[in-house]
Protein backbone atom coordinates (compact mmCIF):
# COMPACT_ATOMS: atom_id res chain seq x y z
CA UNK A 1 0.00 0.00 0.00
CA UNK A 2 1.01 3.62 -0.78
CA UNK A 3 1.28 5.83 1.89
CA UNK A 4 -1.44 8.67 2.02
CA UNK A 5 -3.30 6.55 -1.06
CA UNK A 6 -5.55 3.30 -1.53
CA UNK A 7 -3.99 0.30 -2.90
CA UNK A 8 -4.99 -0.23 -6.70
CA UNK A 9 -6.72 -3.05 -5.75
CA UNK A 10 -8.93 -2.79 -2.30
CA UNK A 11 -12.35 -2.36 -4.13
CA UNK A 12 -11.37 -6.40 -5.59
CA UNK A 13 -11.25 -7.30 -1.37
CA UNK A 14 -14.79 -4.70 -0.48
CA UNK A 15 -17.62 -7.45 0.11
CA UNK A 16 -20.92 -7.15 -2.14
CA UNK A 17 -24.41 -6.42 -0.38
CA UNK A 18 -26.77 -9.14 -0.20
CA UNK A 19 -29.09 -8.89 -3.28
CA UNK A 20 -32.35 -7.52 -2.49
CA UNK A 21 -35.39 -9.49 -3.25
CA UNK A 22 -36.62 -6.92 -5.54
CA UNK A 23 -32.80 -6.96 -7.23
CA UNK A 24 -33.38 -11.10 -7.23
CA UNK A 25 -36.62 -11.57 -9.02
CA UNK A 26 -35.18 -8.95 -11.68
CA UNK A 27 -32.07 -11.52 -12.03
CA UNK A 28 -34.27 -14.73 -11.92
CA UNK A 29 -36.79 -13.10 -14.50
CA UNK A 30 -33.94 -12.29 -17.08
CA UNK A 31 -31.92 -15.82 -17.05
CA UNK A 32 -35.84 -17.51 -17.13
CA UNK A 33 -36.50 -15.20 -19.90
CA UNK A 34 -33.61 -15.69 -22.18
CA UNK A 35 -32.90 -18.89 -21.04
CA UNK A 36 -35.27 -21.21 -19.45
CA UNK A 37 -33.24 -21.47 -16.64
CA UNK A 38 -35.04 -21.40 -12.85
CA UNK A 39 -32.70 -19.86 -10.41
CA UNK A 40 -34.89 -20.54 -7.01
CA UNK A 41 -34.36 -19.11 -3.60
CA UNK A 42 -31.56 -22.43 -3.15
CA UNK A 43 -29.78 -21.49 -5.29
CA UNK A 44 -29.67 -17.37 -4.85
CA UNK A 45 -25.88 -17.74 -3.12
CA UNK A 46 -24.44 -19.60 -6.34
CA UNK A 47 -26.31 -16.26 -8.42
CA UNK A 48 -24.87 -14.22 -6.08
CA UNK A 49 -21.12 -15.18 -5.60
CA UNK A 50 -21.05 -15.35 -10.15
CA UNK A 51 -22.45 -12.03 -10.35
CA UNK A 52 -20.13 -10.31 -7.82
CA UNK A 53 -16.99 -12.03 -8.97
CA UNK A 54 -17.84 -10.58 -12.82
CA UNK A 55 -18.77 -7.47 -11.34
CA UNK A 56 -15.32 -6.90 -9.22
CA UNK A 57 -13.65 -7.69 -12.58
CA UNK A 58 -15.06 -4.89 -14.37
CA UNK A 59 -15.28 -2.80 -11.11
CA UNK A 60 -19.64 -2.57 -10.94
CA UNK A 61 -20.17 -1.54 -7.65
CA UNK A 62 -23.86 -2.30 -7.42
CA UNK A 63 -26.34 -5.00 -9.06
CA UNK A 64 -28.40 -2.39 -10.36
CA UNK A 65 -25.47 -0.67 -12.35
CA UNK A 66 -24.51 -4.28 -13.67
CA UNK A 67 -28.05 -5.41 -14.50
CA UNK A 68 -28.30 -2.11 -16.57
CA UNK A 69 -24.89 -3.28 -18.63
CA UNK A 70 -26.05 -6.61 -19.25
CA UNK A 71 -29.75 -5.56 -20.77
CA UNK A 72 -27.90 -2.39 -22.69
CA UNK A 73 -28.09 -3.46 -26.70
CA UNK A 74 -25.10 -4.86 -28.42
CA UNK A 75 -22.32 -4.21 -25.84
CA UNK A 76 -25.08 -5.73 -23.11
CA UNK A 77 -24.91 -8.85 -25.40
CA UNK A 78 -21.47 -9.26 -25.55
CA UNK A 79 -21.63 -9.16 -21.77
CA UNK A 80 -24.33 -11.11 -20.99
CA UNK A 81 -22.44 -14.09 -23.12
CA UNK A 82 -19.97 -13.76 -20.70
CA UNK A 83 -21.97 -13.89 -17.61
CA UNK A 84 -23.61 -17.29 -18.86
CA UNK A 85 -20.79 -18.63 -19.06
CA UNK A 86 -20.41 -18.46 -15.24
CA UNK A 87 -23.34 -19.51 -14.64
CA UNK A 88 -24.22 -22.47 -16.79
CA UNK A 89 -21.24 -24.54 -16.29
CA UNK A 90 -22.14 -27.93 -15.52
CA UNK A 91 -20.25 -30.75 -14.26
CA UNK A 92 -19.55 -33.87 -16.25
CA UNK A 93 -17.95 -37.08 -17.55
CA UNK A 94 -17.57 -39.31 -19.64
CA UNK A 95 -20.25 -41.91 -19.67
CA UNK A 96 -22.18 -40.12 -17.46
CA UNK A 97 -25.13 -42.64 -16.11
CA UNK A 98 -23.41 -46.17 -17.75
CA UNK A 99 -27.34 -47.47 -18.23
CA UNK A 100 -28.45 -44.93 -20.91
CA UNK A 101 -25.19 -45.64 -22.85
CA UNK A 102 -25.77 -49.34 -22.82
CA UNK A 103 -29.29 -48.79 -23.81
CA UNK A 104 -28.09 -46.60 -26.89
CA UNK A 105 -25.60 -49.22 -27.38
CA UNK A 106 -27.96 -52.22 -27.67
CA UNK A 107 -30.26 -49.77 -29.86
CA UNK A 108 -27.13 -48.62 -32.45
CA UNK A 109 -26.57 -53.03 -32.74
CA UNK A 110 -29.96 -53.36 -33.56
CA UNK A 111 -29.64 -50.74 -35.90
CA UNK A 112 -26.30 -51.85 -37.98
CA UNK A 113 -28.14 -55.63 -37.60
CA UNK A 114 -30.79 -53.99 -39.93
CA UNK A 115 -28.74 -52.04 -41.71
CA UNK A 116 -29.75 -52.06 -45.68
CA UNK A 117 -27.13 -51.12 -48.92
CA UNK A 118 -27.03 -46.93 -48.56
CA UNK A 119 -28.29 -46.34 -45.88
CA UNK A 120 -27.75 -42.51 -44.51
CA UNK A 121 -24.97 -42.26 -41.91
CA UNK A 122 -26.57 -42.23 -38.18
CA UNK A 123 -27.08 -39.00 -37.28
CA UNK A 124 -27.19 -38.37 -32.93
CA UNK A 125 -27.62 -35.38 -30.83
CA UNK A 126 -26.03 -34.46 -27.95
CA UNK A 127 -28.63 -31.39 -26.18
CA UNK A 128 -26.99 -29.57 -23.57
CA UNK A 129 -23.37 -30.98 -24.76
CA UNK A 130 -21.57 -28.64 -21.97
CA UNK A 131 -17.42 -29.41 -22.65
CA UNK A 132 -18.03 -31.75 -24.67
CA UNK A 133 -18.08 -35.46 -22.52
CA UNK A 134 -21.68 -36.34 -23.88
CA UNK A 135 -20.85 -35.57 -27.60
CA UNK A 136 -17.88 -37.42 -27.25
CA UNK A 137 -18.91 -40.46 -25.51
CA UNK A 138 -22.03 -41.04 -28.01
CA UNK A 139 -18.90 -41.39 -30.73
CA UNK A 140 -17.30 -43.80 -28.74
CA UNK A 141 -20.34 -45.96 -28.45
CA UNK A 142 -21.29 -45.77 -31.97
CA UNK A 143 -17.49 -46.14 -33.33
CA UNK A 144 -17.71 -49.16 -31.20
CA UNK A 145 -20.83 -50.77 -32.71
CA UNK A 146 -19.58 -50.24 -35.96
CA UNK A 147 -15.89 -51.14 -35.13
CA UNK A 148 -16.10 -54.62 -37.31
CA UNK A 149 -18.51 -53.91 -39.30
CA UNK A 150 -17.20 -52.51 -42.39
CA UNK A 151 -18.21 -48.97 -42.15
CA UNK A 152 -16.58 -47.43 -39.18
CA UNK A 153 -17.43 -43.75 -40.36
CA UNK A 154 -21.48 -44.60 -40.55
CA UNK A 155 -22.03 -41.84 -37.68
CA UNK A 156 -22.24 -38.03 -37.27
CA UNK A 157 -22.43 -36.35 -33.73
CA UNK A 158 -23.84 -32.75 -33.21
CA UNK A 159 -23.37 -31.34 -29.43
CA UNK A 160 -25.45 -28.16 -28.85
CA UNK A 161 -25.29 -26.07 -26.19
CA UNK A 162 -25.62 -22.51 -24.90
CA UNK A 163 -21.98 -21.42 -23.68
CA UNK A 164 -19.45 -20.59 -25.82
CA UNK A 165 -17.03 -21.44 -22.77
CA UNK A 166 -18.16 -24.66 -23.04
CA UNK A 167 -18.39 -25.32 -26.60
CA UNK A 168 -14.81 -23.91 -26.56
CA UNK A 169 -13.57 -26.54 -24.60
CA UNK A 170 -15.81 -29.22 -26.58
CA UNK A 171 -13.64 -28.29 -29.60
CA UNK A 172 -10.17 -28.50 -27.76
CA UNK A 173 -11.50 -32.37 -26.61
CA UNK A 174 -9.00 -32.35 -24.35
CA UNK A 175 -9.35 -33.50 -20.20
CA UNK A 176 -8.22 -34.23 -17.07
CA UNK A 177 -8.16 -37.90 -15.66
CA UNK A 178 -10.63 -37.52 -13.71
CA UNK A 179 -13.06 -37.31 -16.22
CA UNK A 180 -12.97 -40.56 -16.82
CA UNK A 181 -13.48 -42.40 -13.71
CA UNK A 182 -16.96 -43.88 -15.29
CA UNK A 183 -14.85 -45.22 -18.54
CA UNK A 184 -12.98 -48.92 -19.36
CA UNK A 185 -9.21 -48.47 -19.55
CA UNK A 186 -9.01 -50.19 -23.25
CA UNK A 187 -11.78 -47.33 -24.66
CA UNK A 188 -9.27 -44.49 -22.86
CA UNK A 189 -6.36 -46.20 -24.90
CA UNK A 190 -8.04 -46.65 -27.96
CA UNK A 191 -9.57 -43.36 -28.62
CA UNK A 192 -7.56 -41.13 -26.50
CA UNK A 193 -3.77 -39.89 -26.47
CA UNK A 194 -1.73 -38.88 -23.54
CA UNK A 195 -0.30 -35.03 -23.23
CA UNK A 196 2.54 -34.07 -22.01
CA UNK A 197 0.56 -32.20 -19.45
CA UNK A 198 -1.30 -35.87 -18.26
CA UNK A 199 -4.31 -34.14 -19.88
CA UNK A 200 -5.89 -37.06 -22.26
CA UNK A 201 -6.75 -35.73 -25.92
CA UNK A 202 -9.59 -37.12 -28.31
CA UNK A 203 -7.85 -39.36 -31.18
CA UNK A 204 -8.49 -37.14 -34.45
CA UNK A 205 -10.26 -40.02 -36.04
CA UNK A 206 -12.65 -39.46 -33.56
CA UNK A 207 -12.85 -35.81 -33.32
CA UNK A 208 -13.84 -35.35 -37.28
CA UNK A 209 -17.20 -37.52 -36.36
CA UNK A 210 -18.08 -34.71 -33.73
CA UNK A 211 -18.96 -31.29 -34.00
CA UNK A 212 -20.37 -28.63 -31.77
CA UNK A 213 -22.61 -25.42 -32.29
CA UNK A 214 -24.68 -22.67 -30.13
CA UNK A 215 -27.94 -23.41 -29.28
CA UNK A 216 -30.29 -21.84 -26.94
CA UNK A 217 -33.06 -24.32 -26.14
CA UNK A 218 -35.63 -22.37 -26.25
CA UNK A 219 -35.09 -21.83 -29.87
CA UNK A 220 -35.41 -25.34 -31.06
CA UNK A 221 -37.47 -24.42 -33.79
CA UNK A 222 -35.15 -22.61 -35.21
CA UNK A 223 -32.90 -25.44 -34.90
CA UNK A 224 -31.46 -27.09 -38.64
CA UNK A 225 -31.28 -30.60 -36.71
CA UNK A 226 -34.20 -33.31 -38.28
CA UNK A 227 -34.48 -36.90 -39.04
CA UNK A 228 -31.94 -37.47 -36.04
CA UNK A 229 -31.51 -41.56 -35.11
CA UNK A 230 -30.31 -40.69 -31.53
CA UNK A 231 -31.34 -37.63 -29.05
CA UNK A 232 -29.87 -37.32 -25.41
CA UNK A 233 -30.92 -34.79 -23.17
CA UNK A 234 -29.33 -35.36 -19.81
CA UNK A 235 -29.03 -33.21 -16.96
CA UNK A 236 -30.76 -30.22 -18.51
CA UNK A 237 -34.14 -30.46 -18.13
CA UNK A 238 -33.75 -29.92 -14.08
CA UNK A 239 -33.72 -26.56 -14.78
CA UNK A 240 -36.24 -25.47 -16.27
CA UNK A 241 -39.90 -25.37 -14.83
CA UNK A 242 -42.38 -28.52 -15.71
CA UNK A 243 -44.24 -27.00 -18.34
CA UNK A 244 -40.85 -25.82 -20.18
CA UNK A 245 -39.35 -29.54 -20.21
CA UNK A 246 -42.87 -30.75 -22.11
CA UNK A 247 -42.08 -28.30 -24.74
CA UNK A 248 -38.37 -28.76 -25.15
CA UNK A 249 -39.19 -32.94 -25.34
CA UNK A 250 -42.32 -32.29 -27.52
CA UNK A 251 -40.14 -30.18 -30.05
CA UNK A 252 -37.08 -32.88 -29.65
CA UNK A 253 -39.69 -35.55 -30.26
CA UNK A 254 -40.77 -33.84 -33.56
CA UNK A 255 -36.74 -34.03 -34.31
CA UNK A 256 -36.76 -37.62 -34.09
CA UNK A 257 -36.60 -39.94 -37.18
CA UNK A 258 -38.92 -43.18 -37.50
CA UNK A 259 -37.72 -45.38 -34.94
CA UNK A 260 -35.31 -42.88 -33.36
CA UNK A 261 -34.32 -42.91 -29.68
CA UNK A 262 -35.11 -40.68 -27.47
CA UNK A 263 -32.52 -40.44 -24.29
CA UNK A 264 -33.80 -38.26 -20.69
CA UNK A 265 -31.85 -38.12 -17.72
CA UNK A 266 -34.04 -40.69 -15.15
CA UNK A 267 -36.24 -38.45 -13.26
CA UNK A 268 -35.78 -35.11 -14.88
CA UNK A 269 -39.78 -35.33 -16.29
CA UNK A 270 -42.37 -37.46 -14.64
CA UNK A 271 -45.60 -38.14 -16.44
CA UNK A 272 -44.78 -36.77 -19.79
CA UNK A 273 -45.94 -38.97 -23.07
CA UNK A 274 -45.78 -38.13 -26.75
CA UNK A 275 -48.12 -39.81 -29.07
CA UNK A 276 -45.50 -40.63 -31.85
CA UNK A 277 -43.07 -42.29 -29.21
CA UNK A 278 -43.30 -45.47 -26.87
CA UNK A 279 -41.08 -45.92 -23.97
CA UNK A 280 -38.31 -47.92 -23.75
CA UNK A 281 -38.46 -51.09 -21.34
CA UNK A 282 -35.91 -50.50 -19.31
CA UNK A 283 -36.51 -49.45 -15.89
CA UNK A 284 -32.85 -47.79 -15.18
CA UNK A 285 -33.45 -45.62 -18.30
CA UNK A 286 -35.84 -42.62 -19.09
CA UNK A 287 -36.05 -43.32 -22.80
CA UNK A 288 -38.16 -43.56 -26.06
CA UNK A 289 -38.39 -45.05 -29.59
CA UNK A 290 -40.70 -43.32 -32.08
CA UNK A 291 -43.08 -44.99 -33.95
CA UNK A 292 -42.44 -46.62 -37.38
Amino acid sequence: MQPGGAPGGIWSLKPLVDLTPAEFHDWQALLEERTGVVINEQRQAFLQTNLSARMRELEVPDYASYYRQVTDGPRGAVEWSTLLDRLTVQETRFFRHRPSFEVLEQYLALRLARAQQGEQPWALWSVGCSSGEEPYSLAISAAEVLRDSGMPDHFGVTGTDISMNALSKAREAEYAARKFDQMDIDLCERYFSVQDDGRLKVIPSLAARVCVARLNVLELAKAPMAGMDVIFCQNLLIYFRRWRRREILNRLAERLAPGGLLVVGVGEVIGWQHPDLEPVADERVLAFTRKG
